[in-house]
């Protein structure tokens, strides 16, 4: 009799249904645990990416609202875990850093001054074709180093982001080590030189509108306590559009209350107050707002023989009364056509005695500010050649006597003999005149 041969490791319930069903049960669970596994996985995935592309947004700025999560789990029975929330950092853009462009990308068009701390010339920029002003900095008195007063003039440039003060656009370099260029906005005058070759003075609106410029950029400079110390009108930067700006940080330093221990040695001599001629080291912003006149006396400065240099200085008898205290006005006939509140800020900013000089705030609010005539807006102003850009004051042309045989010109006199109109009673100044009506 034959008998079938099994194999010794074959199951006696091989052919058990029950263990067969229990075997597919198993094997479909396995492949849903992996399945699950997998979504897990793919929605992992799916979140990190939307993530970072939020992320991205919101460095680009522009960041939405997230939409209202939703369950990508098609298994109701299989609940998905919670991802842990992440921490975002947040980002703000910002100037990259990186190396200084070369002057090479500079055009300089013409030479326009040289001063204390450097040269300065007119350029154009080659990429963008812009006017500007390139100032190269002075090395031959600091043979240790970069000089404190480029350092200081980077600086307070930087710092000082004002419309009435000149605007610092990059620093450049050169093939040296000592070829360091400052690159600013260009103004077609400084103030000294437009004062020399004007044919008339500026009218009382107009200095009243340059005044109130001057005093707005120096009220921001004391409000983030920084001293110019080297105020004076060829650091006066004007434009065709009557904006003026202040320039030349060399002599810029912070301060603090109470002033530190400073030197008398800034300010060009002629501006310069006169605590700092009688050798104070501790002042304030009462130098960046004075002009000398006058000797002192007891009265007027009760301090000022405390100060090194008065001990020796000798000044003539006061005819003033002892009983006059403060700033003393100035006289009325050095200055006729200046108005009461006129004469009277004049004569306290020009006070010898630091504190009775006002600050720019108050100065900004005096009653001469006010009064008519009002300050003449910027775009009204008159126009002037600019020396800067090398530019001359047109000359008008005289006809020529009428040659024999010759017909005589056709001239036009209606400009040169007009009588001026009925009623007008505006001002007339340097530049040109702009009639309405």
């Amino acid at each position: 009799m034959s008998t079938t041969l099994k194999s010794r490791w074959a199951d006696d319930n091989d052919d058990d249904p029950e263990v067969e069903a229990q075997r597919k049960h198993e094997k479909e669970k396995k492949k849903l645990a992996k399945a699950t596994k997998q979504r897990k996985l793919e929605v992992k995935d799916s979140a990190q990416e939307q993530q970072q592309q939020e992320d991205e947004n919101t460095f680009n700025g522009e960041a939405e609202r997230p939409a209202k999560r939703r369950r990508l789990s098609e298994d109701a029975g299989m609940p998905v875990e919670a991802e842990p929330k992440r921490a975002i950092c947040l980002r703000f853009p910002a100037p990259e850093w990186g190396p200084c462009r070369h002057v090479d990308n500079f055009e300089k068009l013409n030479h326009i001054e040289e001063g204390s701390y450097g040269w300065v010339s007119r350029a154009k920029d080659i990429v963008t074709g812009e006017i500007v002003a390139l100032k190269k900095l002075k090395m031959e008195n600091s043979p240790d180093g970069f000089p404190v007063t480029g350092l200081r003039e980077i600086q307070m440039l930087m710092e000082a982001r004002h419309h009435n003060i000149v605007h610092l656009r990059e620093v450049v370099v050169g093939d040296k080590m000592d070829d360091v260029y400052l690159v600013m906005d260009f103004l077609e005058h400084d103030l000294k030189t437009l004062l020399d070759e004007m044919r008339e003075p500026f009218l009382p609106s107009e200095i009243k509108t340059l005044l109130l410029q001057i005093l707005s950029a120096t009220e921001f400079l004391h409000s983030h306590w920084i001293l110019h110390r080297d105020m004076k009108t060829s650091n006066l930067l004007m434009n065709n559009r009557g904006e003026i700006k202040l320039a030349d940080f060399g002599m810029a330093r912070y301060y603090g209350d109470p002033p530190p221990k400073l030197t008398q040695l800034v300010v060009t001599l002629w501006y310069r107050s006169p605590e700092l001629l009688l050798g104070s080291e501790k002042y304030g912003p009462e130098i960046d707002i004075f002009a000398v006149t006058g000797p002192p006396t007891q009265q007027t400065w009760p301090s000022f023989r405390s100060l090194p240099n008065a001990r020796s200085l000798r000044l003539p008898p006061s005819s003033k009364s002892a009983s006059v205290t403060g700033p003393v006005l100035l006289p009325r006939s050095k200055f006729p056509y200046l108005t009461n509140a006129g004469l009277a800020l004049m004569s306290v900013l020009l006070a010898l005695n630091p504190a009775s000089r006002p600050n720019v705030a108050e100065c900004l609010k005096h009653p001469y500010f006010h009064e008519d005539p009002r300050p003449k807006p910027k775009e009204m102003f008159p126009t002037f050649p600019s020396k800067a850009r090398l530019e001359r004051r047109r000359r008008r042309e005289t006809p020529e006597a009428p040659k024999h045989g010759a017909e005589a010109p056709q001239l036009d006199f209606a400009d040169v003999f007009s009588a001026p109109l009925e009623g007008d009673t505006g001002e007339v100044g340097a530049g040109f005149t702009l009639r309405l009506g």
